[in-house]
Parts: C-alpha cells; sequence; structure tokens
C-alpha cells in the first residue's frame, strides 16, 4: 500500500476533478502491475495497473488508495475489469465519499466473490486526497494558506523586500505545493510588490518549469495589475477576478495579454471571496494554494475560508512596525477567539522550520 501511496502521489494536481489514485497488482509475492490515475478522460490507476498486469492479474492481490468506481463516468466502472481479470483479492486503503460510489464499488467486488479488506493506511489515503474529499461534500476548493515569514512575523521589509525570506529547501517545496494544487492565488498587493510568476519550477534555479501548470488566481478588486505583469509571459493560464466591471479598453487590454477576467464583486467594490471559491470549483478546481499577501490572507482567515495553513519560519529578524506581515484583516478580539491549528506538524527544513496544520479537526 506504501508504493500504491507514492504513484498516487504523482496524480496530485493533475487529474482534478477525480481524486488522485495509485495501485498496484501483487501476484507471488512481486509487482506486476502498477499504475495512477491519468488526467480526466484517461484510464484509472486500477485500468493501468491491470493493463500492466495483462493475464497475470489472475489470482493476483490489488492494492489501491481509493474504492474502485462502480458506476459509468467518463471511463467504464473499474470494478468490472478488476472482476473480468480474475483479481482474486482487493485491499482498499479508504472508501470513497462521493455519493456515485460510498461502498458500492466494495460490495460489487464481495458479490463477485473477490475478497476485500479496507483500512490499511486510511489516514495517508484520506490526507493524500483531502482536497477531493472537500470538493465531494462542498463543492469547494479545498484552502492552503502558504507564507514565509521572519522570526519575527513579517513576510517583507518597511520597504517591501522579501527576497529570500525562506530558504532554497523551502522554497523547493513551495514549487512542490504549486505543483500538486489546481490553482495558487495572490492579492494585487503581493502580485504588484513581487511580481511573481506564480509558476511550479521542479528544478532547482530559475530552470524545471513544469508543463503542467496549476491556474494563477489574482484578486484585483480595482483592476490595478499592469497588462505587461511577468506572470501573462508564463505558461498556464491567468485568471484576473475583479470587484467591478473595468472600461472596455481596459478589459481588451487584459484580455489581450492572456488573462481570463472574471468579475466577482462583494461589498464595497471588494471581490466576495467564498462567490470566488464557489466560481473555481463549478470549474473542478479541488484545491487552491494562496500565496499572500496579509490583506487576502486575512480576509480568507476573517470568512472562515481557510482549511490548513503551511507556514515556513526562517531564522531572521526584520524589525520595524511598518514592515509587512502575513495576515491582516480584522483579526480576533480576544485570545479565546484566536484560531488554532490542530494536527500541527513541525520539520526542519534546510535553516527553516515548517509548521503546517487544519483550521477544523
Amino acid at each position: 500500500m506504501a508504493q500504491a501511496l507514492s504513484l498516487a502521489r504523482l496524480a496530485l494536481g493533475q487529474v482534478s476533478p477525480n481524486p488522485a489514485v495509485g495501485a498496484v497488482i501483487v501476484k507471488d509475492g512481486a509487482i506486476v502491475g502498477q499504475g495512477y490515475t491519468q488526467p480526466p478522460g484517461g484510464d484509472h490507476a486500477e485500468i493501468v495497473a491491470l493493463i500492466e498486469s495483462g493475464a497475470r492479474a489472475r489470482g493476483s492481490a490489488l492494492y489501491v488508495t481509493l474504492e474502485p468506481c462502480a458506476h459509468q463516468g467518463r471511463t467504464p466502472p473499474c470494478i468490472d475489469s478488476i472482476i473480468a481479470a480474475g483479481v482474486a483479492e482487493v485491499h482498499i486503503a479508504t472508501l470513497d465519499d462521493n455519493p456515485l460510489v460510498a461502498g458500492k464499488g466494495k460490495k460489487g467486488l464481495e458479490k463477485a466473490g473477490i475478497g476485500v479488506k479496507v483500512g490499511e493506511e486510511e489516514d495517508k489515503a484520506r490526507q493524500l486526497n483531502e482536497a477531493y474529499f472537500k470538493f465531494i461534500k462542498t463543492g469547494l476548493p479545498f484552502v492552503i494558506a502558504k507564507y514565509a515569514m521572519s522570526l519575527d512575523g513579517k513576510i517583507a521589509t518597511r520597504q517591501g523586500d522579501s527576497h529570500w525570506i525562506s530558504g532554497e529547501e523551502a522554497r523547493h517545496i513551495v514549487h512542490q505545493m504549486r505543483h500538486m494544487s489546481d490553482a495558487v492565488m495572490v492579492g494585487i498587493n503581493t502580485a504588484l510588490a513581487d511580481d511573481p510568476r506564480l509558476t511550479a519550477r521542479l528544478g532547482h534555479g530559475q530552470g524545471g518549469v513544469c508543463h503542467c501548470q496549476p491556474l494563477r488566481v489574482v484578486v484585483d478588486s480595482k483592476g490595478d495589475l499592469p497588462p505587461d505583469a511577468a506572470m501573462f509571459g508564463e505558461p498556464g493560464k491567468t485568471l484576473l477576478v475583479l470587484g467591478k466591471e473595468l472600461a472596455t479598453e481596459d478589459e481588451a487590454a487584459y484580455r489581450k495579454a492572456g488573462a481570463e477576467v472574471l468579475v466577482v464583486p462583494g461589498r464595497k467594490g471588494m471581490v466576495d471571496l467564498k462567490g470566488l471559491l464557489g466560481h473555481l470549483g463549478k470549474r473542478g478546481i479541488t484545491s487552491l494554494m494562496v500565496e499572500g499577501g496579509g490583506g487576502i490572507l486575512g480576509s480568507l482567515f476573517d470568512t472562515e475560508l481557510v482549511d490548513k495553513v503551511v507556514c515556513f519560519i526562517a531564522p531572521t529578524i526584520i524589525g520595524g512596525a511598518k514592515a509587512r506581515v502575513p495576515v491582516g484583516g480584522q483579526g480576533v478580539a480576544t485570545m479565546a477567539e484566536a484560531l488554532r491549528l490542530h494536527r500541527a506538524t513541525i520539520n526542519q527544513v534546510g535553516e527553516d522550520v515548517m509548521v503546517s496544520g487544519y483550521l477544523k479537526e
């Protein structure tokens, strides 16, 4: 099952709105077939593994990270292929919360006389697909608030310099996170101050730009992002989200630069963030990583839209009362109201410390 989980991770960020699944077929103590979910319309993990194993699948054991589907979608039901291949037993890490599956795959396999075991590495399997499980239940993407800060809680100097607070190892992890996310989002202040590319680059340095890029989302209430921003020259798509309609010529300039323009009006001319998440969900975006700045993160925390926090803390002191902080917004009035992370983990990443956890149990 550990190998199946490793395979499933290769599909993260590449197969939404489908779940990322890994499958391994074992016979006589050896792996005879393995695979992971292909992009929408392609084969599911079980089918990839069955094709590789061929006739050797008869009498084998299948290890799969998520319950095989029992319904007709873009592809036929996986359980039909498993049964036809003569698989003897199926080990399922976790059942699928999707109402179209939800135990039906397990029952279908058992009805065909196949032995089914559920629960091996279940916690890891559910965490791996945490975005999918939220999306299935709510129709909204799983929101990760990511930021890097100094030891005194600053994300930039008083003059706005933020390159680089975290070290190379931490930045490499961030690129991995982007690669595994369906979309990355920043507010207009960060877009103006840093002119970020918001691409996933898995190679060290400036190279290694991934072929499949997350959707770039910029929350820009008034339309202040320059049409020559660096991200417009990068591979992938950019969604510019406005709080009000623009003049025809201004919107045309953004479209010419390659941006898609979306208006999601909220209070006082700002973008309605919950409405934006609903729109992203309808597009099949299951995971959204928000990279700042303090204004957009503060609004997301204030409206309880954040699911997970990933914070990199660098052993540096910036100081300055006017230096930028990672989370703005209204905040809470008392410590009793302060948001606390659940299932928090702390890891050393180079010289930095990575703290991650969840806002809900």
